[in-house]
Formats: C-alpha cells, structure tokens, sequence
C-alpha cells in the first residue's frame, strides 16, 4: 500500500464512528430490541448481525468470520458483543464459549434460560428459578407484563422507562449467584442475565460520544 492511500485510509478510520457489533442467534427479539439503540446525533453506531449458530459455542466462533468481513477496530473504540440464551447448552459448552470469547477479546450478554428474562425483569424481581423460555414467555405475557407478547415485536419504548429498574434487578440476580458461588455463564445462574450490563455500557457510550442524544430512532 502507498503511503497516500494509506494516509487516506487512517484519515477515513479518524472520521468514522466506533461500532458496537451485535452478534446474535436470531432475526426476532433482539436484534429489533439493540436495533432502537441507535441514537440520533451519536458517534457511535449499533450494528447487530445475525447468525445463524445456536451452540454458545460455534456463535463466538462463527462471529469471528462474521466480523472478519467488516471494518473493525478496536483500537478505535469498536467492541464485539455475543448474544445468547442457555438453550440446550451445557457447562462445558458454556466455559467453551467464555473462554473463546476472552481469546477474541469480545464481550458476552448471556441469559438463562432466555432473553425474554432481561424483559420481564422491567415487571417483576423474578427470584425463582425458570423451566425454559416458554415459562419465560408465559410470566411475560400478562396484563401485568406484555400482553400479547410476540417474539418480532418491538418493545423498546415500552420497557424504557423501567429500564433502570431492570438493570438494577438483573444486578442483584447476578450478586446473589456470585455469592452462592455459581458461574454466571452456566447453568446454574437461573433465573439470570447479563444484557443489563450490556444495556448499560450502550447507554454511557451513547451519552459520552460528542453531540450523542439517546432518543431511539
């Protein structure tokens, strides 16, 4: 490469914005959920991709080629975020997926048994352990939560308001599993999410990049 077209591809990377990628196991929830992240006036873009892995595992790995297709730079502020639910994942599956994830330097946002979970905690402060997704699903589904709920809806200004209260109970989930002494990334941590973390990070990185006004598109 020439030294001009170099300095025209550093000067591009100065002027672009950082970006979250968002690799996630599927086309409904949460890709339409991160998708309202986006903000007008930020720097910082969301950009959630889809895989087609269900294993924790084989997702990680299988986001590496997904991102080996983009620009990506993590020197510049750009970060990789797997999201999964337990599904028929095992311990071993699990710590596979932890630590091929810590190899790549990317971040995971795990749920157990579901996603669905980091939504029901904006209604209620579910201690009590949960079947599967279905059950999830169901205590979600109520007068007192999303009634009619449905898996390509898009929910985010719905639950915005609760959304502190929910980052708030997702914490406390993770406190009492880590006292108990379970692996958060395991089976174990049920009922327990770590989108709420995930969620908060996107907020402080929107509010922080010059001009940033998290009004959702």
């Amino acid at each position: 490469m020439s030294r001009i077209q170099e300095q025209s591809r550093t000067s591009a990377r100065r002027s672009r914005r950082p970006v979250i990628y968002i690799i996630c196991e599927g086309e409904g929830t949460e890709v339409i959920y991160f998708k309202r992240f986006r903000a007008r006036n930020s720097n910082l873009e969301i950009r959630p991709i889809i895989s087609p892995q269900k294993s924790a595992y084989h997702l990680v790995t299988h986001a590496r080629r997904l991102i080996a297709r983009e620009n990506y730079y993590p020197e510049d502020g750009d970060q990789v975020w797997c999201v999964f639910d337990r599904n028929g994942n095992t311990n071993d599956d699990l710590a596979r997926a932890e630590q091929a994830a810590k190899r790549q330097k990317y971040q995971i946002a795990y749920s157990n048994p579901a996603f669905e979970l980091w939504f029901l905690l904006h209604f209620i402060d579910q201690r009590a352990a949960l079947k599967d997704a279905d059950e999830v699903i169901r205590k979600l589904d109520s007068k007192n939560g999303i009634v009619n709920y449905k898996k390509t809806g898009d929910y985010y200004s719905l639950l915005k308001d609760k959304q502190a209260l929910a980052i708030e109970r997702a914490g406390n989930l993770l406190a009492i599993h880590t006292a108990n002494g379970y692996a958060i990334l395991s089976r174990d941590s049920n009922p327990g999410t770590t989108v709420g973390e995930f969620v908060r990070m996107l907020n402080e990185r929107i509010a922080n990049q010059h001009g940033g006004n998290h009004d959702a598109l």
